[in-house]
């Protein structure tokens, strides 16, 4: 089974209603230029009354080691998303910190992105389209990739049913998707786990 994660999540109603549908993951972003941006502080708080079997991911775009580790290792996230420019040294580095899993991000617009999604050291790579903007990228790209993944980019309730069915993905990712206004909306959420559980 598909496993969800939804991502974004910035409100105490999110969290609530993540704890009703119990997705398998959930995502805080952490990188300062983002929409959907909370401090350290604001996750501690939601973590708080985040159902436990949840696991939470912390995203970043190219934050230093020690923050990324220290969030890992204070158990305010259970894996680190990297969605910048982080490369293998950075994830070795990473790793003399915490022994958490690590997810890394990968644009797809081409197969040289696919062999480097393919080639990292990352225990889970996620393919994504862009940076949170609600497109996806040409599916057929990804139909020999050989790793698990999670699938991210413009996937929502409407077509998450599609993507599941024809890719399998190890995970689907969702934000925008299910969203009204940059406000997470319990109903798109509730569809689209539905959507991809097909119940």
């Amino acid at each position: 089974m598909t496993k969800i994660k939804l991502c974004g999540l910035s409100r105490e109603e999110d969290i609530k209603a993540a704890n009703i549908l119990m997705p398998d993951f959930i995502g805080f972003v952490f990188a300062e230029k983002s929409k959907r941006f909370i401090s350290g502080d604001k996750a501690v708080t939601l973590k708080k009354i985040l159902d436990p079997k949840i696991l939470s991911a912390g995203v970043f775009v190219d934050e230093k080691i020690e923050i990324v580790a220290e969030y890992l290792e204070n158990n305010l996230i259970d894996l680190a998303q990297l969605h910048g420019n982080e490369d293998e040294i950075y994830i070795k580095n990473l790793r003399k910190f915490t022994d958490k899993p690590i997810i890394k991000a990968f644009k797809i617009k081409n197969e040289k992105n696919l062999l480097e999604a393919e080639k990292s050291t990352a225990d889970y790579v996620l393919l994504d389209a862009g940076a949170g903007d609600g497109k996806i990228f040409d599916w057929s790209l990804i139909k020999n990739f050989n790793r698990p993944y999670f699938l991210a980019g413009g996937l929502n309730p409407e077509n998450v049913a599609e993507a599941v069915k024809k890719l399998n993905p190890f995970a689907v990712d969702v934000s925008s998707g299910i969203e009204v206004n940059l406000i997470k909306d319990p109903e798109k959420m509730k569809k689209f786990v539905k959507k991809v559980r097909g119940s």
